[in-house]
């Protein structure tokens, strides 16, 4: 623990941090990148070039200067944090050059006159502090996800075994260990990284999809929208996949990870609330909730812009006429031009309202509600939600970008 004066010196540069923290953060990276240019492997360089990345972690420096007296209430975005950081491979010897860099920032943005000699020895040992947190959680899952049967860390070479359409846009890609191993279990909702050589770039760029299948099978199934037309690198990986990827041929990969995941130690009703490419880490959830809890009662609640980009209808209206108490809702905004061959047709059109949902019968005051789709429809339903009096407790979210890529 940090004595006083020391929580005391960061503290006070929290409004400061707020204030400068992405001209602080927009400059570490420039300069991590420079000195280290092997790191640009590990970060998203799409996220770099939109400010994606540089607000987060602006962001995460003003919430950790603003609690440094009781760190222990950012846990649950530590916990986010470390598992990105694992599914990038990122290791504790990482951290002393971020440190080293992010130290080095503070002083050349804020000046040597606001960076005094104690203020940043103050930083110095809060930055200490953290990165020994988040290596230790980091140490905690990478040991788990090597313990687990068929388990690994680092980087493993998959084989897809199989690829199919799932809509106009969204294709899957079934993966299997190219040694022959078990496939690794994994709790519904989590993801995948997988890591490819980009040829625009002349570097491996490493992309987070969401399983879209439920644990327990034979194959890990990952469903990745094609981003055409995005310029730069924002959906370079998911389009090459879509437009190389074949069958037989050979992905590196990290273990499973993530904490968005479906709460299996509760009876109460769920609600899988989803919208785009979002719908792929509900399909794990429900195809579980099938297998394993069939008498749960479960709504499923998707967004789409029109039939031809809505993936697995078909799929989720067999899964609900096999459970006891479950109803699935398609919303799509363009009418269709006839209905769909995989039964997908909409029950509505328009877009999501929570409050319709609830007079209907899909909203159950006591569920649980999982919520993943693009970032406006995300801000949108949880302020929605939230309106109608959903606790935070019952609502789960996970923000997705291009391509089904879960945002950490």
């Amino acid at each position: 623990m940090l004595d006083a004066p020391t929580r005391a010196q960061v503290r006070a540069t929290a409004p400061v941090l707020q204030q400068h923290g992405v001209a602080l953060t927009r400059h570490f990276y420039a300069r991590m990148f420079q000195h280290n240019p092997e790191l640009r492997e590990i970060f998203n360089q799409g996220h770099q070039r939109s400010g994606a990345q540089q607000q987060a972690l602006a962001m995460a420096v003003a919430a950790y200067a603003e609690h440094i007296d009781d760190p222990s209430v950012l846990r649950p975005v530590l916990e986010r944090i470390a598992a990105k950081h694992v599914s990038l491979g990122i290791r504790r010897e990482h951290y002393a050059i971020v440190g080293r860099h992010l130290l080095a920032s503070i002083v050349e943005v804020l000046g040597e006159e606001a960076a005094t000699p104690a203020l940043m020895d103050a930083w110095a040992q809060a930055y200490g502090q953290l990165a020994a947190l988040l290596a230790g959680m980091e140490q905690g899952l990478y040991d788990q996800a090597a313990a687990q049967p068929g388990g690994w860390t680092g980087w493993r070479s998959l084989r897809v075994q199989r690829r199919q359409a799932e809509s106009e846009e969204i294709t899957s890609f079934h993966l299997v260990p190219a040694d022959g191993g078990p496939v690794p279990a994994f709790r519904p909702g989590q993801y995948l990284s997988v890591r490819m050589l980009v040829p625009a770039l002349g570097y491996r760029q490493p992309r987070q999809y969401s399983l879209s299948n439920a644990p327990g099978g034979d194959h890990l199934r990952i469903s990745v929208k094609r981003e055409d037309g995005q310029g730069g690198e924002a959906g370079m990986v998911s389009t090459w996949l879509h437009r190389h990827l074949a069958e037989g041929e050979v992905l590196e990969v990290a273990p499973p990870a993530g904490d968005f995941v479906l709460h299996e130690d509760r009876d109460t009703p769920v609600v899988l609330l989803s919208a785009g490419v979002g719908i792929t880490p509900m399909m794990a959830m429900l195809e579980h909730l099938a297998r394993t809890q069939p008498a749960r009662a479960v709504r499923f609640v998707h967004a789409a812009r029109h039939a031809g980009v809505q993936a697995f209808g078909g799929r989720v209206r067999a899964l609900v006429a096999g459970l006891a108490d479950a109803r699935a809702w398609f919303v799509h905004e363009a009418a269709p031009a006839g209905v769909p061959a995989d039964g997908a047709a909409p029950d509505a059109l328009g877009r999501i309202d929570p409050a319709d949902l609830r007079e209907r019968g899909l909203l159950p005051d006591d569920a649980d509600i999982y919520l993943c789709g693009p970032a406006g429809f995300m801000a949108a339903q949880r302020r929605a939600l939230r309106q109608l009096g959903v606790p935070a407790a019952r609502l789960h979210a996970e923000a997705f970008g291009t391509g089904g890529v879960a945002e950490g």
